[in-house]
């Protein structure tokens, strides 16, 4: 299951669950506060029966002052339950009936025990029924998600056949010295469009990350010689002693090879992209143009030039935060730029 959709699955989840647990803690709160009082008009009335008879071993029983308390009335303090009853043929004494507060507090116990048992039963019901309810709710999310992948993956395939031929055209056209300059703006885009089917093929794939362990220097001094191969007149440089990292390898060389090539595509002739390591953070410097905006490097089809259409590195940075790795840019007009990488949480030794 994707990241967006066990999101969606969970948000439906709690959204569900929490609206209809509130409801139902109401409405048992409510009820367990009229079951209070039905014990407490339960009580009083045995009081009120026991009167009578004085033959009741549940409750005590003592002779106040008349005038103090209201007949027939229930009373709670601290120490017990207690109601007032005329004696007969008494005019300055009543009978003062009273049900201990621990008693008391043992029969709410028992209540309150029953409410939390038959509440907790909801609750699990509730549990239950909130997921149903998600998963249902997720099903056309799924579904929209699934089409919607199918048909770029048929989009992607369906680029190497005129790709291909393009760029076995370009190799003809090659031997034409007058055309060189055209030829290379062709290569050019050529390029864009498979680094942009690259990402694309790399984001899609991404999905159930497969976590591995390899080293930080290893990837970096590959990956540089093979952009060292392919932008000859910049210099590549690596400073970087050993770390291992456990993460998805292929996601991560996606967004290193992203932000070399930027590095190498908008720099000068004979420029600089340096690599170093300070602590867990990565640096990849370039001596290039620099970027104007940097705040709005990382916005989809943001971009400063003509070239390439703007996506690249909006979707560095998706891969940044599925790998949990923090992405900042600093940057300087025709000075250069500078991207930094953390990967404190995706290191495992040093």
């Amino acid at each position: 299951m994707k990241k967006v959709e066990i999101e969606s699955l969970i948000k439906s989840f709690l959204l569900f669950f929490i609206s209809q647990s509130l409801l139902v803690g109401a409405l048992f709160y409510m009820n367990y506060k009229k079951e209070v009082q039905t014990l407490d008009e339960r009580i009083f009335s045995k009081m009120k029966l026991c009167s009578y008879s004085l033959k009741c071993k549940e409750f005590s029983i003592a002779f106040v002052p008349s005038k103090k308390y209201e007949l027939y009335t229930l009373y709670k303090d601290t120490k017990s339950l207690s109601a007032y009853f005329p004696i007969p043929n008494a005019k300055k004494n009543s009978l003062k009936m009273y049900l201990p507060k621990a008693d008391y507090l043992r029969a709410v116990k028992s209540l309150q025990k029953e409410v939390i048992l038959n509440f907790s039963l909801v609750l699990l019901i509730i549990v239950i029924l909130s997921f149903i309810f998600a998963i249902y709710a997720l099903s056309p999310l799924r579904n929209a998600l699934r089409l919607m992948e199918e048909f770029i993956k048929d989009i992607l395939h369906d680029f190497n056949t005129p790709l291909a031929t393009l760029r076995l055209n370009i190799s003809m056209l090659k031997c034409d010295e007058s055309q060189n300059n055209k030829i290379k703006r062709i290569e050019n885009s050529i390029e864009n469009i498979l680094n942009l089917q690259e990402n694309l093929r790399s984001y899609l794939n991404a999905t159930s990350l497969q976590i591995e362990e390899f080293s930080l220097k290893e990837v970096l001094e590959d990956r540089v010689a093979f952009m060292q191969g392919n932008y000859q007149n910049i210099l590549f440089s690596v400073a970087v002693k050993d770390m291992i990292l456990k993460t998805n390898q292929a996601v991560f060389i996606r967004i290193i090879d992203n932000l070399l090539t930027n590095a190498a595509k908008y720099n000068k002739n004979d420029g600089k992209v340096m690599l170093s390591l300070h602590g867990t953070v990565l640096k990849i410097e370039d001596t290039g143009k620099g970027i104007k905006n940097p705040s709005k490097v990382f916005d989809r089809f943001y971009k400063e030039q003509a070239r390439g259409v703007g996506i690249g590195l909006h979707i560095v940075k998706k891969f940044c935060e599925e790998l949990k790795i923090k992405i900042r840019v600093e940057s300087e007009l025709e000075k250069g730029t500078i991207f930094s990488l953390n990967l404190e949480n995706i290191q495992l030794t040093i």
